[in-house]
């Protein structure tokens, strides 16, 4: 078996996961991440939910349950999470737009309005209201995304189709890539003759060219374009994970791609070790500190058995329901199931309470009563309870 020693092992690649390593490298901690295999963040839409209750992000949080863990960081490190987020995705060419001080709202696949509070700059243009007049851009064959929705929300709109080839978001994306492909499909594009005052793509202008594209085709159009996030795959979500995480390996940061943890070292009130299989050969990697930013259930943190629900890689107490009739609601679309609320109650510093290991912390959807489609507290919950819990973490290890 090989040893491999760091200062502190983040467990998950999640937007929480990647904000506390990256910020503790910054810091000069040897830090190194584990991670089973690809995020939820490339399912998402790429936005920065922060709290979508209310028009201000900010009162959202503050109108919050009291048990919600999103008030265990105060605001100054909030605003300098998402303004550090910011800077970052800038750095990797991938711009993000918005403010903690006003919530936005994006225009989805099937035509409905999305709240949210910072967007890729590529969704900047879109649409606040009905009555704008878009054109839409479709592409022939492309699968989770429906311009029939679209065009009977807006009575000002048009569209127009493009066969690109190929027909899946992955395929589109890469061909836009391709200097000689963008440079024939403008030529096509110039030709449509559009009136409309704003241009609508699904999510496929590039792989993480995106930014450098959008403005191409605004300036031979001459009008704004912005796109649309289709159902998964996500492009803008795969877009926000890769840059997150190179800039984690820009930072010093080791990840172990495909390395999941399958036992724990412990000794006295300490983890000593992870042990991690991967190409069939077991491998320990040992530390000062662990930070767990596994996710809730779709990210594969917290497992539901028939009469209680298991932390998977610690095994620490977790909060749920104590009945199970409790844990979902009749109603199957209803964003109050009782099982949202399970997860890892944290005391200040984001440690797991009642958990007898002083050196393990805890941040993003896995923390209990966050209740993230609820409240609309995605990434940028998980960006902030990533640098709150990295923050307490490197106070511990000094």
């Amino acid at each position: 078996m090989s040893v491999i020693e760091y200062d502190v092992i983040v467990i998950g690649a999640g937007a929480a996961g990647l904000t506390a390593a990256a910020w503790l490298a910054q810091q000069g901690v040897s830090v190194a991440l584990v991670t089973a295999g690809e995020p939820t963040a490339c399912l998402s839409t790429g936005c920065i939910d922060v709290c979508s209750r209310d028009d201000q992000p900010l009162s959202g949080i503050a109108g919050l349950p009291d048990e919600h863990p999103f008030h265990l960081v105060p605001e100054a490190m909030l605003r300098q999470s998402i303004e550090d987020f910011r800077q970052m995705m800038a750095d990797m060419d991938m711009p993000y737009e918005g403010t903690l001080e006003k919530n936005r709202r994006i225009l989805s696949a099937i035509g409905a309005f999305k709240t949210t509070c910072l967007v890729p700059a590529t969704m900047q243009a879109s649409p606040q209201s009905d009555n704008e007049r878009i054109h839409l851009i479709t592409f022939t064959g492309l699968k989770d995304f429906y311009p029939g929705y679209l065009l009977s929300r807006f009575s000002n709109a048009s569209f127009s189709a493009y066969d690109a080839g190929v027909s899946t978001t992955m395929g589109i994306a890469a061909h836009f890539e391709d200097s000689a492909f963008r440079e024939t499909f403008l030529l096509w594009l110039e030709r449509q003759n559009i009136r409309e005052d704003k241009i609508a793509f699904p999510a496929v202008l590039g792989l993480e060219s995106a930014s450098f594209l959008l403005k191409q085709i605004e300036s031979r159009l001459e009008r704004p374009v912005f796109e649309i996030p289709t159902l998964p795959p996500s492009m803008p979500g795969r877009r926000l994970f890769n840059g997150m995480k190179d800039h984690l390996r820009r930072r010093g940061g080791v990840i172990y791609w495909n390395w999941p943890v399958v036992g724990v070292e412990k000794s006295d009130r300490q983890i000593e070790a992870v042990s991690t299989g991967a190409q069939g050969r077991p491998n320990s990697l040992n530390a000062r500190a662990f930070i767990l930013a596994t996710g809730s259930f779709v990210g594969g943190g917290l497992w539901a058995k028939r009469d209680r629900i298991v932390e998977k890689v610690f095994d620490l107490p977790v909060f749920a329901p104590e009945n199970r009739d409790d844990w979902f609601d009749q109603d199957y679309f209803s964003v109050s199931h009782g099982i949202g609320q399970a997860g890892i109650v944290v005391d200040d510093a984001f440690c797991p309470q009642g958990s007898p290991w002083n050196n393990v912390f805890v941040c993003g959807s896995i923390l209990a009563h966050s209740e993230a489609l609820k409240n609309g507290c995605g990434h940028g919950f998980a960006i902030a309870t990533g640098r709150a819990a990295a923050r307490s973490c490197l106070e511990r290890l000094r």
